[in-house]
């Protein structure tokens, strides 16, 4: 595996340097990059002009075709450009969901039809999307959904609940699995429905977090309704479908997660060494561990994106799932370490939190959210290293 940047790359690298510079400043630039995992409901308004003056640059769905309005970028340019994009300390994403997850699902999965209506939004910013999938009962187990849609004419009919929907109070669509076989069990008769969030039978509740934002919700659906051709992929076909989304989750854009985190050592790593914290010999060795399990994760996630066009594949993504949200979790409790008592005070009243405390408080959900670390663990067991699969409890 290769790393150097190839003429044409760096060509390409300096075209998204030039026009970043250009193009972070004033209240963008005044974001300093906030916005991202665990800190979405921060200068909202403004990330979302954001995404319109990203999408009149042309730098929205990179990799996706440019029949369905992206660039038909390499896998290479795709990580250039989220390099590129921290680097320029550009505001978060706003349109992560539609244009990472639901995007290109459409384009696998979906009609002609139903990529007309919804990709272009997606390219221009001009509709947001959300993701129904954990419930009370079906968080990591999500073949457990018991969210249900029935046919009523032309139009499903759905009733049930989501939970920990990211930024569903800010979305104008969601991509919601539901029970659509009466008396199907597990990943049999689940369909992939479309759901408009504006209408009656939709009940968003945000969720207050320890860090005091609200970016995940509870969803109640009652008697919702969609059309009848807003299914993705055959109806009692969705689990195929799901995975397929969970997939593009941990693709390219994780490589700008990364350099965010790189962000956060560097910034840890000035902090000990201001604080004198970096003259313990245990402080440096775990900033050291820190930095080479970065590393690895980066030269890891890179391999998995090596010569495959298209969503990691299971396997790998559960294992860079599980790899990153570990070391996040560590940076977090490393960071509070090195601050001290400074670390328990908050920044300003009442509850204002600084870029550790937030890691520190919100990297708690990592392990969980996304997949849990022992669903990860499960299927690295089995799928990976061919182990028997966990003995399922009949719960009748």
């Amino acid at each position: 595996m290769d790393l150097r940047d190839r003429p044409e790359d760096e060509a390409f690298r300096r075209e998204v340097q030039e026009w970043m510079a250009a193009h972070v400043v004033g209240e963008y630039a005044a974001l300093g990059g906030r916005g991202g995992s665990g800190d979405e409901t921060f200068g909202f308004d403004v990330r979302l002009q954001w995404e319109k003056e990203l999408a009149a640059g042309g730098w929205t769905c990179l990799g996706w075709p440019e029949e369905f309005g992206g660039r038909g970028a390499s896998i290479a340019h795709q990580v250039i450009f989220n390099e590129e994009y921290v680097k320029a300390k550009a505001p978060g994403r706003a349109s992560i969901l539609g244009e990472g997850l639901l995007g290109p699902t459409l384009i696998q999965y979906g009609t002609p039809e139903q990529q007309a209506r919804f990709l272009p939004r997606i390219v221009d910013g001009s509709e947001l999307w959300c993701q129904g999938y954990s419930e009370p009962n079906a968080g990591s187990d999500l073949a457990n959904v018991a969210t249900k849609a029935e046919l009523d004419g032309d139009e499903w009919v759905i009733s049930g609940q989501k939970v920990w929907t990211s930024l569903a109070h800010q979305s104008d669509w969601c991509f919601v699995v539901c029970r659509t076989e009466p008396g199907s069990t597990r990943h049999h008769g689940l369909s992939y429905l479309l759901v408009p969030m504006d209408q009656p039978g939709v009940d968003v509740r945000p969720i207050t977090q320890v860090t005091k934002t609200s970016e995940f919700n509870e969803v109640f659906f009652d008697g919702a309704r969609t059309a009848r051709d807003l299914v993705v992929g055959e109806p009692g076909q969705g689990w195929k479908v799901a995975l397929a989304t969970l997939a593009y989750e941990r693709g390219v854009g994780l490589l700008g997660h990364l350099l965010s985190f790189r962000r956060e050592l560097d910034h840890l790593v000035a902090v000990a060494q201001e604080n004198g914290r970096a003259d313990d010999p245990v402080v440096r060795q775990r900033l050291a561990r820190s930095y080479v399990e970065l590393e690895v994760l980066r030269f890891n996630t890179l391999r998995s994106l090596s010569g495959y066009d298209g969503p990691v594949a299971p396997a790998e993504a559960s294992i860079i799932k599980l790899f990153w949200a570990g070391w996040h979790q560590r940076l977090g409790e490393l960071a509070i370490d090195i601050l001290g008592p400074a670390g328990l005070v908050a920044e300003s009243f009442p509850y204002e939190l600084d870029e550790f405390q937030r890691t520190f408080l919100f990297s708690r959900s990592e392990t969980i959210y996304g997949g849990s670390d022992e669903i990860q663990r499960n299927i690295i067991g089995e799928r990976v290293l061919g182990l028997p699969p966990e003995p399922k409890v009949d719960k009748r």
